[in-house]
């Protein structure tokens, strides 16, 4: 047994504390922790779950901002859907509950950093939802969600515009151009791809943003170039 899934099953009271649900089957969190890289090659990493926990969290979400802000329309829903489950987002959560002391990874994926770390401690909290799911239904994963989601939605800032409309029109205004969008990278299998693009606007430095699709990753990058121009104020997870 490693020594990553030693300190799992010996913190399992602290880490079951966290989420709120005790699990009858133990095996699914440590699969829900584990990444590819660590099992060279055998099956049993936390891909599967990270599908449905996707899911499951998009569902409870919606959910949440449907009942939440009822004179918002369809658009906006969705910029507030798309903030909240972004990885960005899930990252936060995962440092919240400290699972980078439990994911299990090869010595490849540790040496990792900046976004494709937080992409592992986003998929991660996916996954553990996903656990939640299968181990208690539908409500435990609902009530987890909420432990963690709930004040990240209603305690958020005013709504925002759609990130490349504000864009395009602040850079009209600014510069007289148009943003353009460039895909660097597409990665990931079909079911769960991962696209990084960027956004470059003549007169100012370019940004990156990665996303699940095209559109979610071009609304990252001009997202990040809106803060780091002071158009917009960063928010926090």
């Amino acid at each position: 047994m490693s020594r990553k899934k030693s300190f799992l099953t010996e913190n399992r009271d602290r880490l079951e504390a966290a989420i709120g649900h005790r699990f009858a089957d133990w095996e699914r969190v440590e699969r829900a922790l584990t990444h590819s890289s660590a099992l060279n090659g055998k099956q049993g990493s936390y891909e599967r779950l990270e599908f449905l926990g996707d899911r499951v969290l998009g569902l409870c979400v919606a959910e949440l901002i449907f009942g939440a802000f009822r004179a918002a329309t369809e658009g906006e829903l969705s910029v507030r859907l798309n903030q909240l489950v972004s990885a960005e987002t899930c990252a936060a959560v995962s440092d919240e509950l400290e699972l980078h002391l439990f994911i299990r990874t090869g010595a490849d994926v540790q040496k990792l950093t900046g976004k494709r770390m937080q992409n592992v401690r986003a998929d991660v909290v996916e996954s553990l939802i996903a656990a939640i799911y299968l181990d208690g239904g539908l409500e435990a994963a609902r009530r987890f969600i909420l432990r963690y989601w709930e004040k990240r939605a209603t305690g958020a800032a005013e709504l925002r515009r759609d990130a490349k409309t504000e864009l395009q029109e602040w850079a009209h205004a600014k510069f007289a151009v148009t943003p353009v969008y460039t895909i660097d990278e597409r990665t990931g299998p079909d079911h769960d791809p991962r696209f990084t693009v960027t956004v470059e606007v003549k007169g100012a430095a370019p940004e990156t943003g990665i996303g699940r699709s095209r559109r979610a990753a071009e609304q990252v990058a001009a997202t990040h170039l809106l803060e780091r121009e002071g158009v917009w104020q960063k928010q926090n997870s």
